[in-house]
């Protein structure tokens, strides 16, 4: 899998987003310019001891990222889209993509991928969800419909001598 920051401007956003792909093994490609430097303490604290660990690319501009990658098909989540997460099929090595903070993927992107646009359905006038849960949001039910492939799935309660409890009873 992959995730893709357009201009990100929130270091702590992108230290967490960065911990997430850390935890599902999936790559993190990040679009210049952004609003912080990668080496600012809030990354690290949000990506904590994870940040060395992470699969990072950064790139100069969208075109960079594009010729590199092949122009790949790129689910862009906005709240701008018609299609829910939900209602696409995620390839196991997908790319999906989100825009800075303070205003998303810029709307030519988005008329130019239509099909491939992706939203979060939310109540009443939310403009939107913290970029870190929207990232994890959608990365989880891409992982799913690829059945958690590489995942750990089963806990190890029985090492921690915990007892299974009947929740019903």
């Amino acid at each position: 899998m992959n995730i893709i920051l357009l201009e990100p401007e929130i270091p702590a956003n992108t230290g967490n987003i960065g911990r997430t792909c850390v935890a599902t093994g999936t790559k993190l490609h990040l679009i210049e310019p952004m609003g912080f430097r990668l080496n600012e303490k809030q990354i690290k604290r949000a990506g904590l001891d994870y940040w060395n660990d992470l699969d990072l690319i950064v790139y100069d501009s969208y075109q960079e990222f594009l010729e590199k990658n092949k122009y790949p098909k790129i689910y862009m989540a906005t709240t701008k889209a018609v299609k829910t997460y939900t209602n696409v099929r995620y390839e196991s090595d997908c790319y999906i993509m989100f825009g800075k903070e303070s205003a998303g993927i810029p709307e030519e992107l988005l008329l130019a991928n239509k099909e491939n646009c992706i939203r979060i359905p939310m109540v009443g006038d939310i403009r939107s969800l913290n970029l870190g849960n929207s990232a994890a949001i959608i990365l989880y039910e891409a992982l799913r419909q690829n059945n958690f492939a590489g995942m750990n799935t089963i806990g190890c309660l029985h090492k921690h001598n915990w007892k299974e409890v009947n929740v019903h009873e």
